[in-house]
């Protein structure tokens, strides 16, 4: 039987939630599925969480992932925006683990650097290398899509690897290496 596994990448966001799910049979990419959330019709922040929550649990039943690489929420100005950003990133995290899938979190700049060589790439510069590294026959029209779908290629390029990222197998393994954030 052939060495087999399959990666979900998840692009976390409270208005659309990019994903993208590859294959991975004896060391060689191919391309499942990429697609995406549309969450802004919806007004409550608590019921876009819930629909991440539900939707990501949803794509680890129907495609049984070996593995999750979700993109790390980026530092920007806005500190509301980075808070709704780690929330549904986090909402993400709790899918997989709950299902016990390990869980590696990576930089955009890590998942840019990985596929196009440039930590500075653009959107559009990325979905053009997948589209190339995997043979897709269109891109979507957004490209969150596409950034999850990196993060999953960024993994596979990443396996074996020492990397600086944080992986995680479980809830026992997030507690031990976040223990300054539980409160006593």
């Amino acid at each position: 039987m052939a060495n087999e596994r399959i990666i979900l990448g998840i692009d976390p966001g409270t208005t659309i939630m990019g994903f993208g799910l590859i294959k991975i049979v004896n060391k060689k990419m191919e391309f499942l599925q990429l697609n995406e959330l549309q969450l802004s019709k919806y007004d409550n922040h608590y019921q876009k969480l819930k629909i991440i929550f539900e939707r990501t649990i949803e794509l680890i039943d129907t495609h049984n992932p070996d593995e999750i690489a979700i993109e790390a929420p980026f530092f920007g100005k806005n500190v509301q925006s980075m808070l709704k950003l780690g929330r549904a990133q986090g909402v993400a995290m709790a899918a997989g683990l709950s299902r016990d899938i390990p869980i590696t979190e990576y930089e955009p700049k890590k998942i840019k650097m990985a596929i196009t060589g440039n930590g500075n790439a653009s959107k559009e510069q990325v979905a053009k290398m997948l589209q190339q590294l995997l043979g897709l026959k269109e891109l979507p029209k957004n490209l969150d899509s596409t950034d999850g779908l990196a993060a999953a290629v960024c993994h596979f390029f990443n396996s074996g690897k020492v990397v600086g990222e944080k992986s995680y197998t479980g809830w026992d393994a997030f507690v031990k290496q976040n223990e300054e954030r539980i409160k006593k």
